[in-house]
């Protein structure tokens, strides 16, 4: 079955452009030229992938971003930005967009970042699916369905973003094992974002303020002073 790729985008020939080359890699692709249609498309219909301009007309594409995130937790979303001030990549990250391309770019490189985003997400739930993958982590008054992508803390669902959800997997896939932000930034995002460490922070502390009873001195998510991050030892959760 052929991959559904939304774009959001007001250049309508950008977007001609985008839709004859996308279709030349088999996707199914939709466009919207308004921000405010588009996000009703994101968050009414199933995709494989947002394809989202920062600037545009009825609602900013940062704000889809967020909204989508909020409603939709796991669609991968590259956003597209003409500017190139670091704080637009910062904040598209950090409100979990999935990779950046700033424009103008080659139509060769946004087709292999697209590819590239597909085969991670592909990666992704033939894991969920696969026999050695462990699928229920059991972290004391924590559990973690991987194949779901659902979290419980003490009984009660908590909802993650689709970044939040990645870095707590791998932690507590790992527990005991430091990261460096780097290592983090490699593995959870999928590209080198030398530079954006704080990205990383971002996430951890929004992470922790969802599961930790006091963020200020988490029981999950430690701070490995000069090096990164690590999930707790077993026996400190008394598992």
């Amino acid at each position: 079955m052929s991959k559904r790729i939304l774009i959001i985008e007001d250049d309508k020939e950008l977007t001609q452009l985008l839709d004859m080359h996308l279709q030349d890699l088999d996707l199914e692709v939709e466009i919207s030229n308004d921000g405010r249609e588009g996000l009703s498309k994101a968050l009414e219909q199933d995709y494989n992938l947002i394809i989202l301009d920062i600037m545009l007309p009825g609602i900013e594409g940062t704000e889809i971003c967020r909204r989508i995130r909020e409603k939709r937790k796991v669609v991968p979303i590259l956003m597209l930005t003409a500017r190139t001030e670091e704080l637009d990549k910062v904040l598209g990250l950090e409100l979990g967009a999935d990779d950046y391309i700033t424009k103008p770019f080659s139509i060769r490189e946004l087709q292999a970042r697209v590819k590239a985003m597909l085969r991670r997400m592909d990666a992704v739930e033939e894991n969920s699916r696969g026999t050695n993958e462990q699928k229920e982590l059991d972290m004391g008054k924590m559990k973690i369905y991987i194949d779901k992508r659902k979290v419980f803390l003490n009984d009660k669902q908590i909802e993650l973003t689709a970044k939040e959800f990645d870095l707590l997997a791998l932690f507590a896939s790992n527990p005991g094992k430091a990261y460096t932000r780097e290592e983090l930034l490699n593995i959870v995002w999928g590209y080198q974002y030398t530079g954006y460490e704080h990205t990383v922070n971002s996430h951890i502390n929004r992470l922790r303020a969802k599961i930790e009873d006091d963020p200020s001195q988490p029981l999950f998510i430690k701070t490995v002073w000069g090096v990164g991050y690590q999930f707790a030892e077993l026996e400190e959760l008394n598992v």
